[in-house]
């Protein structure tokens, strides 16, 4: 593992992810969000600098922990395909919790959908952009 490309591409899935979990639940599903505000809290207070940082501390575990697992299992002889697989099946793995999200908590299965849609393009983009960057060094 090369540590100096697993920080780059660190920060790189970092931001990737930052900018895509914006794009995705500060624009497309805000007019969902707002039609159930009453399930989230108010958006001053979910814009705080206590909230947000937990809100990035998420994404640096799932930056750091998205980038670590290909580095050391998929990276050396990878394809573009399995970066495509390996990015879907870390979302979908991730998308569990929605789904038991979703069963005990009154989301609609509208909100539901969107989450485990977008969450899987997200997945298969994030993975390959770490294919990109993370490239092994050639033999």
């Amino acid at each position: 593992m090369n540590i100096k490309r697993l920080l780059i591409s660190l920060l790189i899935i970092f931001l990737a992810l930052t900018i895509t979990d914006f794009l995705i639940h500060a624009v497309w599903l805000k007019p969902l969000y707002g039609a159930t505000k009453e399930l989230w809290r108010p958006e001053g207070e979910m814009n705080s600098a206590k909230y947000m940082a937990w809100l990035h501390a998420a994404h640096l575990l799932a930056a750091i922990t998205f980038t670590t697992l290909w580095a050391v299992g998929f990276a050396q002889n990878a394809k573009a395909s399995c970066a495509v697989k390996y990015g879907l099946f870390m979302a979908l793995y991730g998308q569990t919790h929605t789904l038991i999200s979703y069963a005990v908590q009154p989301f609609t299965l509208e909100i539901v959908w969107k989450w485990i849609i977008s969450a899987s393009v997200q997945g298969i983009l994030l993975g390959l952009i770490l294919y990109k960057v993370y490239k092994p060094k050639a033999a």
